[in-house]
């Protein structure tokens, strides 16, 4: 008995790893979806400055994308949420 017991711990904690990866990759892809082209263009940025270009296109552009992604978050609050989809208060 006492070594399907052990069996079923290992098992168990495996499940919960499981469980732990799987939220942050949704967190991560969440993240990635609201900021992506903001990590995209400052990446191009960068690319280019260390090219001996000038990348302040690239970065302006990360600053556009930043503001559109932070104006979308905070639009997403429990305050707006109505229950009726695409309808705000």
């Amino acid at each position: 008995m006492r070594k399907g017991a052990g069996h079923n711990q290992r098992g168990q904690g495996m499940t919960e790893y499981l469980v732990i990866v799987a939220l942050v990759a949704v967190a991560a892809i969440a993240v990635y979806q609201s900021f992506g082209q903001v990590i995209r263009s400052q990446t191009a940025a960068m690319a280019k400055e260390l090219a001996g270009e000038d990348g302040s296109a690239e970065s302006q552009m990360a600053q556009g994308a930043a503001e559109a992604a932070a104006n979308q978050t905070a639009a997403k609050t429990l305050k707006s949420f109505t229950g009726n989809a695409g309808v705000s208060p």
